[in-house]
């Protein structure tokens, strides 16, 4: 899970501070020294540790905390403002194409960033706004960069334009007259990356950016790398001056360096996260929501928007006028299972639930369990599926041999089903209205 390490050496260290009551000048700065060495562990650059837990003691000390009924917590809210401060505050998104399309973004790194990936997947996500987007292959070194632009372009859905082993900057240029004749209005610009930085890479990417003039600069780097991440956008930043980057697999990156560092050393933000593997693994970067979650607070609103995504106003309609009518059965508890296996890693996304990620830490999620729902119930004929309360003992032996399952596992998922319907009854009740169909209940029905 993301900034795990982190997250205990800094719950621990506020633990401590809350057990104190009062706190004295001496017990903030001890608290900030652990802090200190919680971000040092967590491949935090030194600098940007110690000016951190610089502004946070020199807040912290002041009579408002000192004098306050909850201290400890009030030095807690000055540790998530900062830490929302020093990863950039708001979230920042692409620049628009405005009145002159297309917006022409360059994407830029080191080879096995996940560069090519990243491109599809800012595509896609672009396309799912409204966008019309085009992928242009200027990498022409790399063993078959150009055949995986276009098998990623191909399952995202969007084009891609390619001129074989062309000179890189012609073909963006050619690129950029085929989106005006064409209405895309952003041109993605996937160049070359290299093992390293050398001259010849910069040049490269110098002779694109003066010839097409891009209105965004991406650098993906790997979050997974730490420091090495941090020093790979510095470089990049002085050389081109990059108006943003993409931290990928930052849901696997325990430690979070990266993250916390890009900005303070760079000056410029990380505009995307990739949180997995498939293209639909791509967020836009929330300073204040990853405060949040490291500090164990939860992320709400990332929860409900991705649950927001995979339900349309339709199906909710629906599912609230069942609920209304007391109709909820067994096929929409199959399509409530089917949206949340879309949404991505279960414990991830139990994990932005306030309180549950620390809980969850040693508990093995079978996914697998999503498959067995859904073959227990497609084992069902469709009546039992809209009454299951004719789902009598001779019945659910039939089912449990036609899913390879045993008895026992269609009557725990009978007894889901009843929990689950009792849930969203009471959530109905509670006044949550459409917003909580499209959100909150669909995931806890789990």
């Amino acid at each position: 899970m993301a900034f795990e390490g982190l997250s205990d050496k800094l719950s621990a260290a506020f633990k401590r501070l809350r057990s104190k009551g009062k706190l004295s000048e001496a017990d903030v700065k001890e608290a900030m020294r652990e802090v200190r060495l919680a971000l040092l562990e967590a491949d935090v650059n030194y600098k940007v540790a110690k000016d951190f837990t610089a502004k946070v003691a020199e807040r912290a000390i002041g009579a408002q905390v000192m004098e306050s009924l909850t201290p400890a917590q009030m030095v807690v809210k000055i540790v998530n403002e900062e830490l929302t401060a020093l990863m950039g505050g708001d979230a920042t998104y692409l620049a628009s194409p405005g009145s002159r399309p297309p917006c022409i973004v360059m994407m830029c790194g080191l080879q096995g960033a996940g560069k090519t990936t990243h491109s599809a997947k800012l595509a896609k996500m672009l396309k799912g706004r409204g966008h019309r987007p085009l992928l242009v292959a200027c990498d022409i070194y790399r063993p078959a960069a150009i055949q995986q632009l276009q098998v990623v372009g191909e399952q995202a859905g969007v084009p891609v334009f390619t001129m074989g082993t062309e000179d890189p900057v012609k073909i963006a240029q050619k690129a950029i007259v085929h989106a005006k004749d064409h209405g895309n209005d952003y041109v993605l610009l996937d160049t070359a990356g290299r093992l390293h930085i050398d001259e010849q890479l910069m040049d490269e990417l110098k002779n694109i950016k003066a010839t097409v003039a891009p209105q965004e600069i991406l650098l993906v780097v790997d979050a997974m790398t730490g420091q090495d991440a941090v020093n790979a956008a510095a470089a990049f930043n002085d050389a081109l001056g990059i108006t943003g980057v993409i931290l990928t697999k930052l849901d696997g990156d325990t430690r979070g360096g990266a993250a916390l560092s890009v900005r303070a050393v760079t000056g410029q933000p990380v505009k995307f996260a990739g949180v997995g593997e498939k293209l639909d693994n791509l967020e836009v970067f929330h300073p204040a929501r990853m405060a949040s979650r490291i500090l164990g607070m939860g992320d709400v609103l990332s929860l409900i928007e991705k649950a927001e995504q995979q339900i349309d106003e339709k199906q909710a309609e629906e599912l609230a006028r069942k609920l209304e009518q007391d109709r909820f059965d067994l096929n929409d508890m199959l399509d409530q299972f089917r949206q949340i296996k879309k949404m991505g890693d279960i414990k991830g996304l139990l994990g932005m639930i306030p309180g549950a990620g620390k809980q969850l830490r040693d508990v093995e999620i079978d996914e697998r369990q999503f498959d067995r729902v859904e073959a227990i119930i497609l084992s069902m004929t469709p009546a039992e599926r809209a009454k299951p309360e004719i789902l009598n003992a001779s019945r659910r032996r039939r089912i449990a041999a036609g899913c390879g399952m045993k008895v026992e596992d269609v009557n725990r998922l009978i007894k889901q089903y009843d929990q689950m319907r009792q849930m969203m009854k009471q959530m109905k009740k509670m006044g949550k209205g459409k917003r909580g169909m499209r959100g909150m209940p669909n995931f806890l029905g789990m």
